[in-house]
């Protein structure tokens, strides 16, 4: 018996070893549905919103390596994943998109709920296409998958309604790459940055993503060369921790100044599998060499001496039995040591008592928390001491991904993933979502910011039906924190930032999950201790400091004047008021 189009689809799915598919359900999409429901091994996951369910698919593909997939029904549920889709497609992460579309004779007549999906996906997909006969299965779903995958992005397969339960005359198994292509460059180029790394008396390492699955080159070349190492944020898995003597942190408005010194003080810069975008962050009058397996990335960020394009881990190999080492460790010492004095600091901070036990806490009180706030940087500590050595942290763009950056080491077998290119609020708690389904047995922690959390609120009740034992963790500022920091820091008074918050914990409450309020400083570490120890889902409200500043790495006047201005403007029109 012949198959239909969405048995090939779901069939192929099962094969792929997809274990979820989040959407929404309905009309262009029920064939498809109606097929999951009676497959072994493939679960449905209904979402609320068709974009918490991009975010969630996008999740389970960068923790797992493999192709994520959601759905989005006719007209808007197929818009509604646009936000989630460009997350994923900033990501590199191979995500398959099955959007319906309205009857294959009804399309190009302006029908009820059309969208012309080939043209809204242009930007975000590197394959687009729109089944018309069921002939083209499984070869136009085979090109899809292969380009999701080749190329690390998104692939968007479009269904009209009426062709989902149609049979296909010519049936045959789908087929799907199963080798991934590892790259090194050639002789020359190797030769090439092996002279300017002899030639250097102080290396600095940036070390990106790309590099974390050549952990052991790294760090064989970090020791050879006695090189600090400085980590983007997505390479705090994989880098961090206290069984890597080289790294000192980030660099950029989340970083610190140890990091930001090692690279302003290196004669030449060594780039790992990073496409770093800050440009005002990167040390000027100093070589540098690139390496990463985007070619196009090669010089992208700054001007380059020699770029290699390859795999971080064959490049590597390759190059360090041309390299000489480098007895002296006064640059790697400076910078461990510096950094070393920023954590210890950065721990103090972190104490809950640190406003009313240390007098430089009590002054420092006075000023910007006048009503004893919790502190987000004594509430990030607190999870990091209570979380597993095997803890899966999804972080909200903006302030939560700070304090995460800072206080949250990423040891043990730690995960760590948000919306670090694109730039999304509203991320942590649906990838929260994909990566629990991913892992039911392991803990996952969302850092989830106030604004963020309440954009895609909806989702808490996915969590509930599918009962999710994530920990949400709000950072309940009362504020878009970020949008704030960066008026003031522009010198103008905060405006348009402060939101009318519910009571979140109670929120979950009725909603079924456990909620947890915590209003106290004296009562932080007993709530985070107990959040974690509650079986099932649990969202911990903190009521967090709205006026707490994270001073970057290296901060300017400009800035810090800004600050000033925009303060005495905020102080002026509260007396007005």
């Amino acid at each position: 018996m012949a198959r239909t189009v969405a048995r090939v689809i779901i069939d192929a799915l099962q094969e792929l070893e997809v274990g979820h598919v989040f959407g929404v359900v309905g009309d262009a999409l029920n064939p498809l549905t109606d097929a999951i429901r009676t497959t072994d091994g493939l679960e449905w996951v209904g979402c609320r919103h068709e974009e918490a369910a991009a975010f969630a698919a996008s999740a389970q593909s960068q923790l797992s390596g493999k192709l994520g997939v959601c759905m989005g029904t006719v007209g808007p549920g197929a818009i509604h994943l646009l936000n989630g889709l460009y997350d994923a497609a900033k990501s590199r992460t191979p995500v398959l998109a099955i959007a319906g579309q309205v009857p294959l004779a009804e399309m190009g007549s302006d029908y009820f709920q059309e969208v012309d999906n080939d043209l809204l996906f242009r930007d975000v997909a590197v394959y687009r296409a729109t089944v018309t006969s069921p002939d083209q299965m499984p070869r136009l779903l085979e090109a899809a998958v292969r380009a999701a995958i080749g190329h690390g992005g998104v692939a968007v397969l479009t269904v009209p309604g009426d062709l989902g339960d149609q049979e296909l005359t010519q049936d045959r198994p789908a087929r799907f790459p199963r080798t991934r292509q590892l790259t090194r460059p050639d002789e020359p180029g190797i030769l090439q940055a092996a002279e300017i790394i002899n030639a250097a008396s102080k290396v600095t390492l940036l070390v990106g993503r790309g590099a974390r699955d050549a952990r052991e080159e790294v760090l064989a070349l970090a020791e050879y060369i006695g090189a600090p190492m400085v980590l983007t944020l997505k390479a705090k898995e994989g880098f961090e921790g206290d069984n890597n003597p080289y790294q000192v942190g980030q660099t950029g408005l989340i970083g610190n100044p140890a990091a930001a010194g090692a690279l302003d003080e290196c004669d030449t810069l060594l780039m790992l599998g990073t496409d770093f975008p800050y440009r005002d962050w990167y040390p000027t009058g100093c070589r540098v060499v690139q390496i990463d397996t985007q070619e196009q990335n090669l010089g992208r960020r700054v001007p380059i001496d020699a770029g290699l394009a390859g795999d971080t881990g064959a490049t590597l190999r390759a190059l360090l039995p041309h390299l000489d080492a480098k007895p002296d460790r006064a640059h790697l010492d400076t910078a461990r040591k510096h950094f070393a004095t920023w954590r210890t600091g950065q721990q103090r901070l972190a104490e809950p008592a640190h406003d009313t036990k240390r007098w430089t806490g009590r002054l420092r009180s006075a000023l910007d928390n006048p009503d004893h706030d919790i502190r987000p940087e004594a509430l990030a500590a607190a999870v990091d001491a209570y979380a597993d050595d095997d803890a899966i942290f999804t972080s909200d763009t903006g302030m939560a991904t700070v304090w995460l950056s800072r206080f949250v080491t990423m040891h043990g077998d730690r995960r760590l993933i948000g919306s670090y290119n694109l730039g999304s609020m509203a991320n942590a708690m649906p990838q929260a979502m994909g990566a629990q389904l991913w892992a039911p047995g392991r803990q996952v922690v969302a850092f989830c910011g106030d604004g963020g959390l309440s954009m895609l609120l909806g989702d808490l009740m996915t969590i509930k039906t599918y009962q999710l034992p994530v920990k949400l963790v709000v950072f309940d500022n009362r504020r878009l924190g970020m949008v704030k920091l960066e008026q003031e820091q522009a010198g103008l008074a905060e405006f348009g930032t402060e939101l009318d918050n519910p009571d979140f914990a109670a929120v979950a409450t009725a909603l079924g999950l456990t909620g947890i309020r915590v209003t106290d400083p004296d009562t932080l570490t007993d709530s985070v201790r107990r959040a974690f120890a509650t079986p099932g889902p649990v969202l911990l409200d903190v009521l967090t400091n709205p006026q707490e500043v994270a001073v970057p790495g290296k901060p300017t006047v400009q800035q810090g004047w800004g600050f000033a201005i925009a303060k005495v403007k905020e102080l002026l029109q509260s007396h007005e008021e």
